[in-house]
């Protein structure tokens, strides 16, 4: 049994399947394991960040029975805090006072809309969305999104009488401005599904996780195996892969690949792939994301600012800031995710060398703190668009792809099994790579050994 790529998905398959009785070999072109889970330590001692996922909701069962498993001590992950600023139009407000006062962000809004704050709006527009599921739980839900799977954000938004001011002030403050042109479908499953509700976070850092599924398979995997090729007949499938040493391949009854779409198109498949699959490599859409982080010598927003947690909403290029929602007593400094963008905002932050997106970064967060510029000792970023193993952040579906895509963007292939949160509903999430991991584990599993 093969599997290419050691991020959530291939992690949890490998793991999953060794403990039904499977000789697996983990083939994973990088020298770690975790895939868009990665947490990064080049800070001061006993100091981290996350570049890639970064919490678990509460209604992620899965994730957080894996996190149990493994024996991961969580912790609480800040989402909304009153305490924490929006800075919109040059101007800097407490979250709380806008909540009371919507006013105070000047946008355009029409009559029937002022006085409520977005979500309010966001609210009743989703009502029947949020009925539905409490009724007929995923049944209900899917019938409905089926209905509007063909839509964008923003056309959804006009569709319920939103104007252009109340469009504008929703991508702002729900930090969806750069992919209001993405299948609504996405944004609905995740609230109304509740997946921004009671977060949680590893101690320690979140890839503690794949850590821990790789202590448990470590001997199965092959680090710095980059496959390039896929070859199978009626008996046997092979993945064919370079090392810094040379050309090898390996084979096996069944092959499970797990590695993003961006990726995977550059793989020989003989024979070729069905024509539905190969169009669901080509079209199904990917995010960008853009992380920079910056290391201060004291956690300055606790101080002045009595933030603990939670995330600044800007309409600058950095969009939003997110404070650490833990506080330790022990230690003055801490990391700051000055800017975490999406679409557009991402790709144009990934265009410049990292040390022009601190520098930056750096600046807008003065506008907002200008005590940053006092405490600030260094800073780092990632960008998963121009990350060779990545290709992009997450899959993200166009209005319509959904319908179109899925089934064949998870269907097998001969002897050839795909997973990754791109074959998920949970696009994005470390929940989604493990439910698409264990599917393709079970149905593996469920193959009749021939005689």
């Amino acid at each position: 049994m093969i599997v290419v790529g050691a991020g959530m998905a291939g992690l949890v398959a490998s793991f999953e399947l060794r403990r039904h009785g499977h000789d697996v070999v983990l083939l994973e072109a990088q020298d770690r394991v975790g895939g868009r889970v990665l947490t990064l330590r080049s800070f001061a001692p006993g100091l981290y960040a996350e570049a890639g996922a970064m919490r678990l909701p509460r209604v992620h069962e899965l994730a957080l029975a894996y996190c149990r498993l493994l024996g991961l001590q969580l912790r609480p992950f800040v989402m909304d805090n009153p305490r924490a600023l929006v800075y919109v139009a040059g101007r800097r407000h407490v979250a709380g006072d806008v909540d009371r006062d919507p006013a105070l962000l000047g946008f355009d809004l029409a009559e029937h809309e002022r006085g409520r704050t977005y979500q309010q709006m966001w609210d009743e527009a989703t009502r029947e969305f949020r009925e539905a599921y409490a009724r007929d739980g995923e049944a209900g839900f899917a019938a409905l999104t089926a209905r509007y799977g063909d839509l964008s954000i923003r056309e959804f938004l006009k569709q319920r009488g939103f104007s252009e001011g109340a469009i504008e002030l929703y991508g702002v403050m729900s930090f969806r401005e750069t992919n209001m042109n993405a299948s609504v479908a996405e944004q609905l499953r995740e609230v109304v599904g509740r997946a921004f509700l009671d977060m949680h976070e590893v101690v320690g850092g979140m890839d503690r996780l794949p850590l821990g599924f790789y202590h448990s398979v470590a001997d199965s995997v092959r680090f710095g195996a980059q496959v390039h090729a896929v070859t199978q007949d009626s008996d046997t499938v092979t993945a064919h892969y370079r090392t810094r040493s040379g050309s090898f391949s390996v084979s096996g009854d069944h092959l499970l690949c797990t590695i993003p779409l961006g990726v995977l198109r550059h793989l020989d498949f003989r024979p070729a792939l069905s024509r539905a699959k190969y169009r669901a490599i080509r079209e199904l859409q990917y995010n960008a994301s853009t992380k920079i982080l910056l290391q201060v010598r004291s956690r300055f927003w606790e101080r002045t600012d009595g933030i603990l947690g939670g995330t600044t909403t800007t309409d600058l290029p950095i969009r939003r800031l997110v404070y650490p929602s833990h506080s330790d007593p022990e230690e003055r400094r801490g990391v700051l995710l000055a800017s975490y963008t999406w679409g557009q905002d991402a790709i144009r932050w990934a265009a410049l060398p990292e040390e022009d997106r601190i520098t930056l970064a750096l600046k807008d967060v003065a506008k907002i703190h200008p005590q940053v510029l006092e405490e600030y000792e260094g800073g780092a970023s990632h960008a998963w668009h121009s990350d060779p193993w990545a290709g992009g952040a997450f899959a993200l579906f166009a209005p319509g792809q959904e319908a179109a895509l899925h089934s064949d963007a998870l269907r097998p292939e001969g002897r050839v099994y795909f997973a990754g949160e791109h074959c998920s509903l949970w696009h994005a999430w470390i929940q989604g790579a493990l439910e698409s991991g264990i599917r393709a584990a079970q149905q593996i599993h469920r193959v009749p050994v021939a005689a």
